[in-house]
């Protein structure tokens, strides 16, 4: 949608741009809006290409020979062209011809701008090399937030803690039935059936899936990886769920944050605090309606807590880490950390059942910069999620 957004406004601009989505049918064809109507030929596949592209099986071959089609039109339109290809993890080492293409524009000073999209993270998107490096500028894409989320939609906070921020499955909010399809058909088995185990090897595949679900039926709880394993069947190792957790949070969809310690070996070995990253995941599979999470108080907490652990994990900077601290009974909820700069947040909704606040004890032991409570008796929820997690970092006024 924001790439869409800015071609849009190159349509006075006399910049050629054409969109292309790489996994759309060949019938349905680019979207093309060229500055100058003769600076870009007529988009046609040969037969055989149309027949991989249905299949989803475009390949280099095709990757290039549209490379080419924008160079030629580029070299024609007064200002240059854009190209963006969406999807572009549905072609097999894509980044080893891109690479190449690239660099041919560089030495031919051809002015061609190439916009990549992914439904999947960098870390997935790009696999394991680092072909294109200080080539690219990387421009990540989270879930929608709770502002935006209320622009496009009018939804209240509610509605956002609920539902979640995907805005493709807003307008079945009305039948829930059909909105838990979304999410478990549309979201959760897409992004690990296609997005994951298509892209990185992963051996115990039903593994992986009962983690995220494990994960996201104890979001905003501390479980350890030992007990982890005795509650999935074929859990294999400890190192396993760590690594297949760590997957999880780079495809967007559940992370486990570390205990927050002087001693970085000591954070390392930490049990996990999970946290689903965006709370539809979580309510999704809880077998809840709408109203019963609502009137079940601590359901409820457990969705603002959660809430408020994802907003700070999807919106923080590089150099920004994410934590929890628990001693004994004494707890605090996140810990965001920037250098010698400390953070501690505690989530308050007036009816949770958990661990004594540990505020006091964190601030004696640690002197952090600053400490903030969130919900009843401190900063109201919908200002915590209008502020990205940097912001918290700040000295308080």
């Amino acid at each position: 949608m924001i790439a869409r957004q800015a071609l849009a406004a190159l349509a006075s601009s006399g910049i050629a741009w054409r969109y292309v989505a790489v996994d759309a049918p060949p019938e349905a064809g680019p979207e093309l809006q060229p500055g100058d109507t003769h600076s870009w030929p007529e988009f046609r596949e040969p037969a055989h290409a149309a027949g991989r592209a249905f299949a989803g099986q475009r390949d280099a071959r095709w990757l290039v020979g549209t490379w080419e089609q924008a160079r030629h039109a580029a070299e024609r339109s007064p200002r240059g062209a854009v190209l963006v290809l969406d999807e572009i993890q549905d072609i097999r080492d894509w980044s080893r011809t891109v690479k190449g293409l690239w660099d041919q524009d560089q030495a031919t000073g051809c002015p061609l701008r190439v916009v990549v999209m992914g439904s999947v993270p960098l870390p997935l998107l790009f696999g394991l090399g680092d072909r294109l490096a200080g080539r690219f500028l990387s421009l990540p894409v989270s879930h929608w937030s709770l502002a935006e989320m209320v622009g496009a939609f009018g939804c209240g906070m509610d509605e956002y803690l609920f539902f979640g921020g995907y805005p493709a499955g807003a307008e079945r909010w009305d039948d829930e039935d059909d909105w838990r399809s979304y999410i478990e058909d549309g979201i959760i088995q897409h992004n690990v059936e296609r997005d994951i185990l298509s892209l990185v090897r992963v051996d115990k595949p039903a593994l992986f899936s009962n983690l995220l679900e494990l994960g996201s039926s104890y979001s905003g709880q501390i479980l350890s990886y030992n007990k982890m394993v005795g509650q999935l069947q074929d859990a294999g190792n400890t190192t396993t769920l760590a690594r297949y957790l760590e997957l999880l949070s780079g495809a967007g969809l559940l992370t486990g944050f570390g205990k927050y310690s002087s001693k970085a070996h000591r954070r390392r070995a930490s049990s996990p605090k999970l946290n689903v990253l965006n709370t539809a995941l979580m309510t999704a599979s809880s077998g809840y309606t709408f109203e019963e999470a609502k009137a079940d108080r601590t359901f409820w907490g457990r969705i603002v807590e959660s809430a408020v652990g994802a907003h700070l994990h999807n919106t923080r900077k590089p150099g920004v880490r994410l934590y929890y601290w628990r001693h004994n009974s004494l707890e605090v909820d996140f810990v965001l950390a920037r250098g010698p700069r400390l953070t501690a947040i505690e989530v308050k909704t007036g009816s949770r059942r958990r661990a004594v606040s540990g505020m006091g004890a964190f601030k004696r032991r640690f002197q952090p910069t600053r400490t903030e409570v969130v919900g009843t008796g401190g900063v109201p929820l919908h200002e915590f999620l209008s502020e990205p997690a940097s912001y918290w970092l700040e000295d308080q006024v």
